[in-house]
């Protein structure tokens, strides 16, 4: 039998943040973020994915990498606590998303950071260096990222998001909440815990229908982006995820020179949570790298 999978972020326990921060992003967008940890250690931004929010980091914010390191969580436009404009126009601009990033890297005065990238938020990396360059950050982590977004092919794209995300963009409540219970079930290898789950799906469902729609109908190629990157690039990806393929961060490795690979086995979309010690780890040690050679 499987073990369910516990998420952090549910415990009555959880670690409050350092601070809260309303940040202006492109076009005005209100931007909800947080600030963990360290206050003096070096600086990690975390990027959450497709209809979800920061809470997905508890695993991380909540432990021990919050002894060392400076940690900013923040929710997508769009998303948890940020504000949600219904227009698809301010979804599928990719300049809209490089200056979101670059406000919450500006505002909470982030230096040098380490993007640490999940799923969709491959794309709002891509969007910040396409605009704004590298030279403002230390190094990438790509978890399970999204590099392209093809449609209607949509290459190295998995079952558990296709078979799923078109009903989730549905305003008809009886086609969405299925949907998204579906799709949630498809993020990882094994069930997450009964209060973890119940967290996820109503984070999920705090992203109206019509903007899950707008995220998925832009098209994306950052190919060209990874050929000219010369940051340090750590690929974290698990055999088992179904809803962005191994085949996307083979695709990553190949046409990105400074980037390694972690591979999980048996684990699907969520290694930082399915098995939050090996990534927690692996992120300090890969932190702790690109600092020293930056500095």
């Amino acid at each position: 039998m499987a073990q369910d999978v516990t998420l952090e972020a549910t415990r009555g326990a959880a670690v409050e943040p350092v601070r809260e921060y309303d940040i202006r992003g492109g076009g005005g967008v209100r931007l909800h973020a947080h600030e963990w940890g360290n206050p003096n250690g070096p600086a990690i931004l975390f990027i959450h994915g497709w209809s979800q929010c920061d809470m997905c980091w508890s695993a991380q914010v909540n432990g021990p990498l919050s002894e060392r390191f400076r940690m900013v969580t923040f929710d997508n436009r769009g998303h948890g606590m940020s504000d949600k404009p219904l227009d698809a126009g301010a979804y599928v601009d990719s300049r809209l998303w490089a200056d979101d990033l670059a406000a919450v890297i500006e505002h909470t005065h982030l230096d040098q950071p380490v993007l640490v990238a999940w799923s969709y938020g491959g794309f709002l990396v891509a969007d910040y260096l396409r605009a704004h360059g590298d030279a403002g950050m230390a190094g990438i982590n790509l978890v399970g990222s999204a590099v392209m977004l093809r449609p209607p092919t949509f290459d190295h794209i998995g079952p558990g998001f296709l078979a799923n995300a078109m009903d989730a963009s549905t305003p008809e409540l009886r086609t969405s909440i299925p949907a998204i219970q579906r799709f949630l079930r498809a993020c990882t290898a094994g069930p997450l815990d009964d209060e973890s789950w119940a967290a996820a799906l109503c984070w999920n469902m705090t992203v109206p229908p019509e903007i899950r729609g707008a995220l998925i109908a832009r098209k994306i190629d950052a190919t060209e982006i990874l050929d000219d990157l010369s940051l340090p690039v750590l690929v974290t990806h698990g055999r088992a995820d179904a809803i962005v393929l191994p085949s996307m961060s083979e695709h990553v490795l190949a046409h990105c020179a400074n980037a390694v690979p972690s591979w999980y086995d048996a684990v699907g979309h969520m290694p930082f949570i399915e098995d939050a010690e090996r990534f927690n780890l692996e992120l300090a040690a890969f932190v702790d790298q690109v600092t020293r050679s930056s500095s």
